[in-house]
């Protein structure tokens, strides 16, 4: 049976594709400069014209293509820039929604077990006389505990989070570097160019041997930052097939499968998970709301002393409601989806799209550069017959 290659293989040998083009091209150019000194003859004065024609047109074809290799490449780093930034946008934004998840569920766990707690023991001692009021005080307590019981099912997303910070702190770092270095790489691309044009037209022998030498550089670099693009776009490639696989594969051992299926894919036939702790957690939050309304209606003309008390519950529960109400929107599907799909148009749209421009820029750098390397001997010698 066939053994497929695995995804770092597969990098591996486009990267040796990539070494053997730039082996074959100063191959190319070795034997083509061999065979242009050996075959060198003495030409009548009237054959020089034509050979000085053919050289400037060889030098202004390859201008052309390297100022439209410049104009590619400043396109296709500006669209790779700008889907790893949507792509960073849509992480934080993500991440931001799992931090206010903890962030809620948190705060509310600390006000049921603590502030509440505090209330309703101060309660029990002020309507210590009524056992009717201490029994409610119980039952609110018993729903207080069935509420942090709920929240406490809920996944919790610090982890996830600090991997996305990680994430997303990496990949700024790494583009950041990346944008920079093509930019430098433009500026080298269009100065070889200008040291050609200056040396043709000055008839500068010094201004051509930097740029010859100047000029290999660039064409080791053409075919480096090709077999760099290259194995990021089918890298990148490959995972935009099957994204959702992936994400399931890596977050398997930190969150359920049906959460994971749940954000990824957001479809309305599928059951929010989280839909029984919710309805849980309202239903109680209610209850114990009328229960609070009918304790401040009846109790506190009999026990004004636990005014304070009483209305410092009743606040503490309208503010729990806020939270669930903030967290049942967040912890819908649809927000995180969004920015599932943000993350995926950045990377696999204009990401993919830019990298694949930086690869036709880097092939026509090695073209243009290939030309004027070529043209560079036949000059040479023309300014050696002046």
């Amino acid at each position: 049976a066939d053994c497929p290659l695995s995804p770092s293989q597969s990098l591996l040998f486009l990267g040796l594709v990539a070494a053997v083009c730039l082996g074959l091209n100063l191959l190319f150019l070795t034997v083509y400069l061999i065979c242009l000194c050996c075959c060198k003859r003495d030409q009548e004065p009237e054959t020089k014209r034509p050979h000085s024609c053919c050289v400037t047109w060889m030098a202004v074809t390859a201008g052309l293509i390297c100022c439209a290799a410049v104009g590619i490449g400043f396109y296709g780093n500006s669209e790779t820039n700008d889907g790893v930034y949507q792509l960073l946008y849509a992480l934080d934004h993500a991440n931001h929604t799992l931090t206010g998840i903890d962030s809620l569920v948190a705060g509310t766990t600390l006000q049921m077990r603590v502030g509440l707690e505090q209330h309703l023991a101060r309660l029990n001692e002020l309507l210590a006389t009524r056992g009717d009021y201490l029994q409610t005080l119980k039952f609110m307590q018993q729903l207080a505990g069935s509420i942090v019981l709920q929240l406490s099912g809920l996944p919790v997303w610090r982890g996830t989070s600090t991997d996305l910070t990680a994430l997303a702190g990496h990949i700024a770092y790494v583009e950041y570097y990346r944008w920079l270095a093509y930019l430098l790489f433009f500026i080298l691309v269009l100065t070889v160019c200008l040291l050609a044009c200056l040396g043709l037209a000055k008839r500068s022998r010094c201004l051509l041997t930097t740029m010859l030498c100047c000029g290999l550089l660039t064409l080791i670099l053409s075919w480096a930052s090709m077999a760099v693009d290259t194995a990021a776009a089918v890298g990148t490639s490959d995972f935009c097939v099957a994204p959702d696989k992936f994400i399931m594969n890596q977050t398997e051992s930190d969150i359920s499968a049906e959460v994971v299926h749940y954000y990824l894919y957001c479809d309305q036939s599928l059951s929010n998970p989280f839909q029984q702790a919710l309805t849980v957690f309202q239903r109680s939050l209610t209850t114990m709301q009328i229960q609070i309304q009918g304790l401040i209606q009846f109790a506190l003309p009999l026990f004004p002393t636990a005014e304070k008390d009483l209305l410092g519950v009743q606040q503490l529960l309208n503010s729990s409601e806020t939270s669930l109400h903030q967290l049942t929107a967040m912890l819908d599907c649809r927000g995180l989806h969004k920015d599932y799909l943000d993350a995926l148009i950045g990377i696999c749209y204009d990401g993919v799209e830019g990298l694949l421009y930086l690869v036709l820029f880097s092939l026509l750098v090695a073209a243009s550069f290939s030309t004027i390397i070529c043209a560079t001997p036949r000059a040479w010698k023309h300014f050696a017959g002046r």
